[in-house]
């Protein structure tokens, strides 16, 4: 004896997805658009296109100084492999996942493509005087 089911065809089945806990228009999204902007801000720098100074602001002073060093390590072990340089394609942020600790405190995991691979990149944020910083940063 064989038992048949009616199951709905692929297309037309209806998958519900969780909602966000704030909503469309909550305080999570504008933490998901700093963390994408901070993280790709921060691989620029490592790929010299853009001056760290401009993340003093969104940086604290040991993750900007970390940036800093690590941006010239960079720069230097670059100018001793290459000879010739080909101008660098701009990464670009493929998803961005924010987990909130508390109100004022948010740790965010982005993943970023560039030219030849794929990097990730993990962050704490936290809001100061309204303004979110990273306190935390580490990039692969």
């Amino acid at each position: 004896m064989t038992v048949t089911t009616a199951n709905r065809p692929a297309s037309r089945r209806v998958t519900k997805r969780a909602t966000p806990p704030h909503g469309p228009s909550g305080p999570d999204i504008d933490v998901r658009l700093v963390a994408r902007s901070i993280a790709q801000a921060a691989l620029e720098v490592l790929a010299g296109t853009r001056p760290v100074h401009q993340l003093s602001r969104s940086l604290d002073a040991e993750c900007y100084l970390s940036l800093q060093h690590r941006a010239a390590l960079t720069r230097k072990y670059a100018a001793r492999t290459r000879a010739n340089s080909q101008p660098h394609r701009s990464p670009m942020v493929r998803s961005v996942r924010v987990c909130s600790i508390s109100d004022v405190i948010c740790e965010a995991s982005i993943v970023v493509a560039e030219e030849q691979r794929c990097r990730a990149v993990a962050m704490r944020l936290e809001r100061l005087d309204g303004v979110w910083q990273v306190t935390a940063l580490e990039i692969g």
